[in-house]
């Protein structure tokens, strides 16, 4: 085993054909992706990400590796924990640095214990419990991994703790108006007047794939991107030289949708996508149409899928509100270890209360949604 601070150390080939191995992946966890994250200046010792992947080696061939991070923040990972940082320093405790394993600013589920094998991965597992105690790290944390190595993780001492996000489902549509035609009537009436303002004022929207993308296209995404940010006074996580990059290592993974008016850009969304999965990004205008967000983040991404034949689109963190655009309830799932006993149990005890309350409202949720009949 052995912690690298560059996949650089690890080389594409060797990441690859690792993440090649895997039951499911997705681009995030790509060498393209993750390099580009690091390379750009996004994801960094400067901006509080530090890499410390852990690899291991048979010889020359990867066998298994742990996207992981030293952090001196929680920005940017989605499953919050402000409050147990802060519970740490009114009682004089360090929290950061913390171990994050985890895709950053991007809540995705995946797998995070890459193997190429069983063995491997129990290896690797063992490597992660001795490396975060070689390290004195307040914690270690797993974001959004799938459920069969989240119970691996519990069964090793993690605490698994739960969320809600709001996926949709391709029940087979033929157009769009089919799936209108599963909604119910005032969900499907609303959709419907949402889209007629957009075109009433004018807009018109175009969907370019990653390989159609030229130069021009991502510096006005990325001036769209800024300003979302700007709009909530808030620092932008990713910068122009990010998008760069994964638009010429990932264009067959990227969807824009561009919206013009009188000619001229004035909004954009970008998606990454699968031939199952797509997956809802990033989202900014320059000129505020009423509407125009649900178009190009939501009702633009569902045509592609239908047209596609993409059976899920993963809209992203939180969002009740999408829901009435379609989307439904769905649990996701993050590992923690805490080092210090009476912190550990602490949270330990928040988190049966906090499960409790998820499912709780998984249920009310459940009782409340969007098609006419039951979903099947």
């Amino acid at each position: 085993m052995r912690a690298v601070s560059s996949l650089a150390e690890v080389g594409q080939a060797a990441w690859d054909a690792l993440l090649a191995c895997q039951a499911e992946s997705n681009p995030f966890l790509s060498y393209a992706f993750l390099h580009a994250l690091h390379a750009s200046g996004s994801a960094c010792a400067d901006t509080g990400w530090t890499p410390h992947y852990l690899t291991l080696w048979d010889g020359d061939t990867l066998a298994a590796a742990l996207p992981a991070y030293l952090k001196m923040h929680s920005y940017g990972e989605y499953v919050f924990d402000w409050a147990w940082a802060e519970a740490y320093q009114r009682h004089g405790l360090p929290y950061y640095p913390k171990l994050l394993c985890a895709v950053p600013f991007t809540p995705v589920s995946g797998p995070r214990l890459l193997a190429r094998d069983a063995a491997a991965r129990s290896a690797l597992l063992q490597a992660l419990l001795a490396e975060q105690q070689k390290l004195g790290v307040s914690s270690t944390h797993v974001l959004f991994p799938p459920e069969a190595q989240a119970a691996q993780l519990e069964a090793a001492g993690f605490m698994l703790r739960h969320g809600v996000q709001f996926h949709w489902e391709n029940a087979g549509y033929a157009d769009f108006e089919a799936f209108l035609a599963a909604l119910e009537h005032k969900k499907r009436k609303n959709i419907r007047a949402e889209r007629r303002k957009v075109a009433a004022a004018g807009v018109s929207l175009r969907r370019l794939r990653g390989s159609e993308a030229g130069p021009d296209d991502w510096a006005f995404f990325n001036r769209c991107y800024q300003n979302t940010y700007a709009a909530h006074y808030s620092t932008p996580y990713l910068n122009l030289d990010f998008f760069l990059r994964i638009g010429a290592t990932l264009p067959d993974n990227l969807l824009l949708v561009i919206a013009e008016r009188a000619g001229r850009p004035i909004a954009a969304s970008l998606l990454v996508y699968t031939a199952d999965t797509l997956f809802g990004r990033y989202w900014g205008e320059v000129e505020h149409v009423p509407c125009l967000h649900f178009e190009a983040a939501y009702y633009q991404p569902l045509e592609f899928c239908i047209e596609q034949g993409i059976s899920r689109f993963e809209g992203g963190a939180q969002g009740e509100h999408k829901m009435a655009r379609g989307f439904l309830p769905t649990r996701t799932c993050s590992a923690h270890w805490l080092a210090h006993p009476a912190f550990a149990d602490a949270v330990e005890r928040f988190l049966q209360r906090e499960r409790a309350g998820v499912e709780s409202y998984l249920d009310e949720l459940g009782e409340r949604l969007p098609f006419v009949r039951a979903y099947p």
